[in-house]
This record gives C-alpha cells, structure tokens and sequence, in this order.
C-alpha cells in the first residue's frame, strides 16, 4: 500500500488581522512573483498551490504559506488506482507528462505563481513612492548637497555681476530663479526622506515631524539609522544591491563632515588669535595712557614745589618780632 500524500489549497481567505495588500505582497515575494500574479490566487476560486506531497512535507509547505497571512490548508490527494484494461492498446503511457486538460482534478493551478521576476523594486528617484535603503539615502542626498552648491556658486556669481551692473530687473528676475531652484530642490529632498521612510515601513507623513522644534533635530538622523526591512511591505518589494558608485558617493559624506570641522576648528583659531591680538593692543595703549598722566602730574608738583619754598620764606620774614630802639 502507497503512503498517502496531501495536497495545500487556497481560497483567498487571510489570517485574522492580515491586511489583503500585505498578504499579496509576502506571497508575491515567497514565490518570487509579480503582484499581478499573485491576483489570480484571489479570485475566490479554490486553487491548489502544491501537490503530491508527504504529511511532513505538506505542515512545513503550510506553516511558510501562514507566514505570509494566508489561511491555507491542507487537503489529502485522492487514491489514483491505474487499470491496464481501461487503457487503449496502442495509446502511449506517460507517467511524467502532467494533464494538460483544465477541467481534470489533477490539473496544476494555472497561475503563474512560479514565473521568474525582478526580485527588486524600480528606483524612483524624483517620486512619493517606492523605498531606498540608508546608504542609498546617503549617496542621494550628497549627490544632491553637490548640485546644490554647484548651482549655488553660479548663481552668486551672476548675483555679484547684476549688483555691479546696477540692474534691478535683473536682480528680481535671479532672485524668482533662486526662489524656484529651492522651492524644485527642497522637494527632491522630501522624496527621499518618504522613501527611506517607506523602507522602515513608516509612513511618509511622518516627514512632517522634521518641523516640530527640537525633536526635527533629530529625526533625521533617526532616518539615517534605522534599518529598513529585508523583504517586501505594504510600500513594495526591497530597494536593488547598492552600486560601488553609490557607496562612494555614501562615503562621500565623512569627507565633508571633515572638511566642515576642520573649516570651523581654523576660522575658531583665527577668531581667538584675533580677539587676543585686540585684548594685547587695547592693555597697551591703556598703560600708555596711564605712565603719561603719571608724568604730567610729577612736572605739576615740580612746577609747584619752589613757589611753596618761596611762599614759607615770605611768612617767616613776615613772623619776626619788631626791633626795640631803646634797647639797640
């Protein structure tokens, strides 16, 4: 007697609590299949998703299929007794050419659940939609920061030659242009702040948290650290492998962290050399001013000491006692 085997079917029906959207998605990505395949298995026509299976095989093919968030089960195989009468003398015997006829119990699930897919989702760089991983976050927004100082360069230095030129429509005109190029690029960098958003599996409304005083300070770098999830959510399948050029360009940003410090470490020594330079000019012209009116004051009382002699010599002559005559 052959060991019984199982088959799992599907109907559509999800686990409680499991969004439609999510299911689709972690099935899509257990096949390694589009979504849209993955469409058909919801019709709510009962499909069979594997055949010819042992007991052990079926539990372990079902307990991956409930991860996902479908409710499937588990069904056995009808006993298939072959008679050699009931088959024609000259037909030919195939045991391992499957049924091709639709309508057989037997038949494979049409859908196209098994077909080779991209594994990875498109990038999109300039949309709402899709996700990027941190490093690609961080390629992306230096790729980014250098655009916008490059720009930034050329546009100060048509803004200094229009002040030269003393034109003042010239000068509204660059001031719209500049007004403009914030505006396109301020939104660039709001697309990838969702995106990466959308690679934690946070809704990109959360962005807005980056206005609110002191916590927007550090959100961003809640977005640089938080790792993304290694397979498909309800934003889409996971971001490609980074390329050398976007880990480069990630890389990219200690150099300019670095160059930032050190620009600010030199500008702090030169301002402290300045300021002690300043403090070392104003002590020395305050005791320049001081040992001056030390010398003015010793000429007054030099000036002032012989009329003193002079003036104690007028009273001593004026004191003496008259001279008696008779006595003399």
């Amino acid at each position: 007697m052959s060991e019984n085997r199982y088959k799992i079917v599907f109907d559509g029906s999800l686990l409680p609590g499991v969004d439609l959207s999510t299911a689709k998605l972690n099935l899509a990505d257990l096949f390694k299949s589009e979504v849209a395949a993955i469409e058909r298995l919801f019709t709510g026509r009962t499909v069979a998703l594997k055949r010819d299976l042992s007991q052990l095989d079926a539990q372990t093919y079902l307990q991956a299929l409930r991860k996902t968030g479908i409710d499937a089960r588990i069904e056995a195989e009808p006993a298939i007794e072959l008679n050699l009468a009931d088959v024609p003398e000259h037909a030919p015997v195939s045991l391992h050419k499957a049924p091709t006829d639709p309508q057989s119990p037997y038949a494979p699930p049409q859908s196209t659940v098994g077909e080779a897919v991209q594994a990875f989702a498109t990038l999109r760089p300039f949309s709402f939609t899709g996700r990027i991983g941190r490093v690609r976050f961080l390629a992306w927004t230096m790729a980014l920061t250098l655009v916008t100082l490059g720009i930034g360069t050329v546009l100060a230095i048509f803004g200094i030659a229009l002040i030269g030129a003393d034109s003042t429509a010239g000068l509204i005109l660059g001031g719209l242009l500049l007004f403009i190029l914030l505006l396109v690029l301020a939104v660039i960098s709001i697309q990838f702040s969702v995106q990466r958003l959308h690679d934690i599996g946070w809704s990109g409304w959360l962005w807005l948290i980056n206005l609110v005083p002191f916590v927007g300070s550090f959100f961003p770098f809640v977005i640089m650290v938080v790792p993304g999830n290694t397979t498909a959510n309800q934003y889409g399948p996971p971001p490609p492998p980074n390329s050398t050029v976007v880990k480069v360009l990630a890389w990219l940003w200690l150099a300019f962290i670095a160059l930032i410090f050190v620009g600010a470490l030199a500008g702090g020594i030169t301002a402290l050399q300045q300021e002690y330079e300043t403090a070392a000019e104003t002590s020395y012209d305050s005791s320049t001013v001081i040992t001056d009116d030390v010398e003015v004051e010793s000429a007054d009382e030099a000036e002032e000491a012989p009329n003193s002699a002079d003036d104690a010599a007028d009273a001593a002559e004026e004191a003496q006692p008259p001279v008696d005559s008779a006595q003399e």
